[in-house]
């Protein structure tokens, strides 16, 4: 079996393409992977779509990247912070296109992607803008919207630890989105604050199998 570690951040990103779909973990800064999304703006790749729970913090991490204009659009629940003005002057000059989806359709339909659900009936959305488009449906007398899993090209999520096999563990909060972003991409990439031999791990607190994960790279903290 081919190794999963990587030698280097960049060495781990260097096939992402232009127009690729990326999934970004992280709940604000709370376990951002902070290293690779540096290691994005490095590799230059353009007319990204990008996956994240909000559209940035700052000018680091995601709010540099989509300051550095290779973003075409981004994805996310909360596009709009005290500290998200990067993303909030490319989106009024109309440098970035939007899609807003409510934060648990937006776990939803990344977990049915992973698990290889075609689609859902939520009722959160329905009679909004959000609705717009979309399939609706009464059932027992409740009604819904119909929504689409989001796959991705690419994952980039944060872990604690990970063994040579991919499995993984994360640090409190910082689990977020990780786990499930990393069933729904063709191609998941971990950075982590070390690595274990196998067997190190216990089996109780492997949060993500190793089937799911296809590079790490060691970062130091």
């Amino acid at each position: 079996m081919p190794s999963k570690i990587f030698d280097s951040v960049d060495e781990s990103l260097a096939d992402v393409f232009d127009g690729a779909t990326v999934m970004i973990g992280g709940f604000g800064l709370a376990g951002q992977p902070q290293e690779l999304i540096d290691g994005l703006i490095r590799r230059g790749s353009t007319d990204l779509t990008i996956v994240n729970n909000n559209a940035g913090n700052g000018e680091v991490g995601l709010a540099l990247l989509i300051k550095s204009g290779f973003v075409k659009k981004i994805i996310c629940s909360f596009p709009r912070q005290s500290d998200s003005y990067i993303f909030d002057e490319a989106y009024r000059a109309g440098k970035i296109e939007l899609e807003v989806v409510p934060q648990g359709n937006l776990a939803e339909r990344i977990r049915a992607a992973g698990a290889g659900i075609g689609g859902f009936f939520t009722p959160t959305g329905y009679g909004t803008l959000l609705a717009e488009g979309k399939e609706t449906r009464t059932i027992d007398g409740n009604n819904y919207v119909l929504e689409s899993p989001i796959h991705a090209d690419f994952s980039l999520i944060k872990a604690y630890h990970a063994d040579p096999l991919g499995n993984l563990v994360y640090r409190k909060t910082a689990r977020n989105f990780g786990p499930i972003m990393a069933t729904a991409a063709k191609t998941t990439i971990v950075q982590v604050s070390g690595v274990v031999g196998v067997g190190e791990l216990d089996p109780e607190a492997v949060i993500t199998p190793g089937i799911f994960v296809n590079r790490i790279v060691e970062v130091a903290s």
